[in-house]
């Protein structure tokens, strides 16, 4: 691990102030993926500012009758709240199928959106990666990519988003709420935090330099029942080979793209009277096969349509 300095933030106006003011910052909330990181030195920020510790770890009601929840609250804080079990079943059962008990008492809520890929080429630095290193290349694509991409993933990166807790917030229609460094709050849909890799898969999401996440905001829980599933090598401590959240007629994909994949052409084929079936297939009409992700297509088509069939038997 390379040296670096490090200070306690007071207030989040303060700690996006001096992020802008100190060249190579990075904000530190749970670590749980950053500080190993740091380790293996793909990421080698100069300074640190801890932001961990503010007070943005509370989940509140909504005058619309959602939850606001606080980006440093913790994943297991989380899971476990009565009114996130009961109203939005999807978000705590994705947010247990994820980490371990010891990571997710650790791990914060801005910090799970916000954690970087589990490819297994970006955390080996003797391999071409260009989410790592920009130009560098891609060593996935010809090379084992049986956990990579299905949907959405270019030439220059096919790797997947890891979180859980993200797939189950997009089918339930969440927002964002940051803090930039010129110190203003913004607003905008879950759904447009992350980016597809394109060209500078090194860019992630859409938030500018320095923009501090500071809450989650659910809407009103949807009519109808939600379902979680995830599909993964092993019965825990392992990221999605293929995941599915449902939120009242919403859907939304894990471990198949760059971020949380929102199947609107299932939802939209659903509408208009297909089966589960016959709507998953038009989902993976998009899909494209690198060599050993292949399976991953049928995998999905099929967890997707149980889970909507599933789903629309709970509804009767």
């Amino acid at each position: 691990m390379r040296p670096f300095t490090y200070e306690r933030a007071e207030d989040a106006k303060s700690a996006v102030k001096r992020h802008a003011e100190v060249p190579g910052a990075r904000f530190l909330a749970g670590g749980t993926n950053l500080l190993d990181l740091m380790k293996l030195e793909i990421e080698r920020p100069a300074h640190l500012i801890d932001v961990g510790r503010l007070p943005l770890a509370e989940i509140a009601e909504t005058p619309e009758g959602g939850l606001r929840i606080g980006a440093m609250a913790s994943n297991s804080k989380v899971a476990g709240d009565a009114r996130v079990r009961q109203r939005y079943p999807a978000l705590s059962q994705a947010i247990v199928s994820g980490a371990s008990g010891q990571l997710r008492n650790k791990a914060s809520t801005g910090g799970n959106l916000l954690q970087r890929t589990r490819c297994p080429y970006f955390y080996d630095t003797t391999m071409p990666c260009n989410k790592r290193e920009p130009g560098a290349g891609c060593a996935a694509l010809e090379g084992l990519n049986r956990e990579h991409a299905i949907l959405g993933g270019s030439h220059a990166c096919i790797a997947v988003h890891p979180s859980d807790m993200a797939v189950a917030l997009v089918a339930l229609d969440a927002e964002v709420e940051t803090l930039t460094p010129s110190g203003d709050a913004r607003r905008f849909p879950l759904m447009e935090l992350h980016r597809l890799p394109g060209e500078s898969p090194h860019i992630e999401t859409h938030l500018t330099p320095g923009e501090l996440i500071t809450a989650v905001v659910v809407p009103p829980p949807p009519k109808g029942p939600q379902v979680y599933r995830k599909v993964r090598d092993r019965a825990s401590y392992a990221t999605a080979l293929s995941s599915i959240a449902y939120a009242g007629g919403r859907i939304a994909l894990g471990g198949v793209a760059h971020k949380p994949w929102r199947a609107a052409d299932a939802e939209a084929a659903l509408a208009g009277g297909a089966t589960p079936a016959e709507a998953m297939e038009v989902e993976m009409a998009q899909a494209t096969s690198a060599g050993e992700n292949g399976f991953k297509i049928a995998l999905t088509a099929r967890l997707g349509a149980a889970v909507i069939g599933q789903a629309q038997e709970k509804a009767r």
